[in-house]
Parts: C-alpha cells; structure tokens; sequence
C-alpha cells in the first residue's frame, strides 16, 4: 500500500536594502542553497544542480533513513529564486529507496517597499512511499498524520534557516566593498611620458 505525505509552508522576510540591491544578490542561486543547507552536506553537481543531504530522519522509531535530494536552483529575470526536486534517493534502507519518490518545488520572490524589500516565498513538499510490511497494519489516518507532520518540520527547519542565514549572508554580501578598477596607461598623465 502506497501512502502520500505533503506539507507547504509559506515564508515572509523583511530585507532592509543595502547599497547593493538584493536581486542582485538572488541572481547567484548558490548563495541561496548555502543559507538552507549545511556546506558539509551540500555538493554542487552542475552550475544550477545541487546534491543535498538532509538530516537523517527517524520515523516513528522504527526506521532511521537519510534522503539525498538532487535539486535544482536558478534565478528569474525579476529576481525570483525557484527550486525543484529533480530526484531522490534514500540511503540507509534499499526497500524504503526502491518504493520512494519526492518533489520539492519553491520559489522566493522579492517586492520593493521604500527602504525595505519584503522576500515572499512558497515552498511545496510531497513524498510517496510503498509501506514496509511492518507498517502494514498501522491505521492509514496516523501514518498520514505522522508523516505530514515530519515533513512540516523539515520545511519548518528550511524557512528558519532561510529566515536568519540569508538576511546575514546578503548584509554580508553586500557590505563587501567594491574593488577600485585597476589604473590603466590611459588614466596617466601624458606628461609622464607613458
């Protein structure tokens, strides 16, 4: 028996604007994926292709899983971040890996207000997964209730980390200061001889 857990969870983040404006700061999407992940447990396959570890999972004490998400992350012409799921594997239970799927699909979106932007987004959560036999008899009802809470917490946990690092990154980003262009023999006075 299949069963589908699903969870959404939406965010809001006031941005006070830096010199540097924060859609610049969203056109790099990897920053993005850095405030959400721990680097430890994040790889960059290709320029937009991310490899994530998630925290192991433990569901209801019985089976202790780690999902590997293979995820997409790019940027919108208006500054949007978007990302989606392209696969999934689970390490730690063949069976659990051969019966499982998982989409993960968001979106950040910046709104300007005077001095603040106001970041919005959106992000959307379903997992599919077959039932070991000894789950078999446990009422649907509380594997569903279970199941949707624990992918509540893990987009909960994604939205914190979203809330704190990305604001800290972005004021870190943008009080970087820009290196001066290097003089060249055209900015020299001809008297010099040069």
């Amino acid at each position: 028996m299949y069963v589908s857990f699903n969870a959404s969870e939406s965010v809001q983040i006031s941005v006070n604007n830096e010199t540097k404006p924060i859609q610049h700061y969203l056109r790099q999407p990897k920053r993005l994926v850095n405030a959400i992940a721990e680097p430890r447990l994040m790889k960059q396959i290709a320029e937009d292709l991310y490899e994530l570890k998630m925290r192991p999972i433990n569901f209801m004490e019985m089976y202790y899983f780690q999902p590997i998400v293979l995820l997409k992350v790019w940027s919108g012409s208006n500054g949007s971040v978007y990302l989606r799921s392209e696969n999934c594997q689970i390490k730690g239970i063949d069976y659990i890996n051969e019966r499982f799927s998982l989409k993960l699909k968001g979106v950040l979106s910046p709104r300007e207000f005077q001095d603040l932007t106001i970041m919005e987004g959106q992000a959307d959560l379903e997992v599919r997964v077959e039932l070991p036999t000894a789950l078999m008899f446990t009422p649907k009802a509380f594997l569903e209730l279970t199941g949707n809470k624990l992918l509540k917490g893990v987009l909960g946990r994604i939205k914190q980390k979203l809330s704190t690092q990305l604001v800290q990154d972005y004021r870190t980003w943008a009080s970087q200061e820009v290196q001066p262009e290097p003089k060249t023999s055209a900015n020299l006075s001809p008297d010099l001889g040069y």
